[in-house]
């Protein structure tokens, strides 16, 4: 079966970044070429696929932007595949377009993170703004783990006991405090709470909280191991 090949944005995005994907999936030839014009129009880049199949083999779900589902559709369904990310850690977001919806379809949709269930026939105008608003999901969402991710090549210049000392500072624990519980002087306690500052580039304690927090659950719980 062929794959239609994604049809690129007549702008150039600005600084080099990756331009956002629109990913439409639907087993209907005039839906997805439909859409592929809509989404061309309104200056994003659409590509579309008659299968989730299709949609895996082309390696895309990591690209920045969304996807337009249909909910049923030979082999994997929608919801099917709203799972299967979710399970995988690709939290994308996922616009349902289907001409079969119902109550307990949608709300199971929306309670996995759906950014919109919307039934056919649309609205042009209400299937774009479903679009930027899962182009705007997915960016905050890329942004905030650029910063975790930051955060944590950051927290790896640490040393074993400056981990600790994080750990405590991030509990509220104060100069004295952690001094008598590690059993040494509260001079080294804010030597060791200066190095920290220093390497995670926190310009404050609020900012050393706040990077903290960005930090992977099980690194934070790991943070007094």
């Amino acid at each position: 079966m062929r794959v239609e090949q994604p049809l690129l944005r007549k702008s150039a995005p600005q600084g080099g970044a990756e331009p956002p994907l629109v990913i439409i999936v639907d087993d209907d030839a005039s839906v997805r070429e439909a859409l592929s014009e809509l989404i061309l129009s309104a200056g994003f880049q659409p590509a579309s696929f008659a299968s989730t199949r299709e949609l895996f083999d082309a390696n895309l779900l990591d690209s920045p932007g969304c996807l337009i589902l249909d909910v049923r559709m030979p082999g994997e369904s929608g919801l099917h595949l709203q799972r299967h990310l979710s399970e995988n850690g690709n939290p994308k977001p996922i616009i349902f377009l289907t001409g079969h919806g119902d109550i307990p379809m949608t709300v199971q949709a929306m309670k996995a993170g759906a950014v919109d269930f919307l039934t056919k026939p649309v609205r042009d105008q209400t299937l774009l703004d479903a679009v930027a608003a899962g182009i705007a999901v997915d960016a905050e969402r890329r942004a905030e783990a650029a910063i975790a991710k930051r955060n944590v090549e950051r927290l790896e210049k640490l040393t074993p006991r400056e981990r600790e000392i994080l750990h405590e500072v991030a509990r509220g624990r104060l100069n004295k405090q952690i001094a008598f519980d590690f059993g040494i002087s509260e001079v080294t306690v804010k030597l060791h709470r200066s190095n920290v500052m220093h390497k995670m580039e926190a310009a404050s304690i609020g900012e050393l909280i706040r990077a903290w927090e960005t930090l992977p659950a099980a690194m934070r719980g790991a943070g007094a191991s």
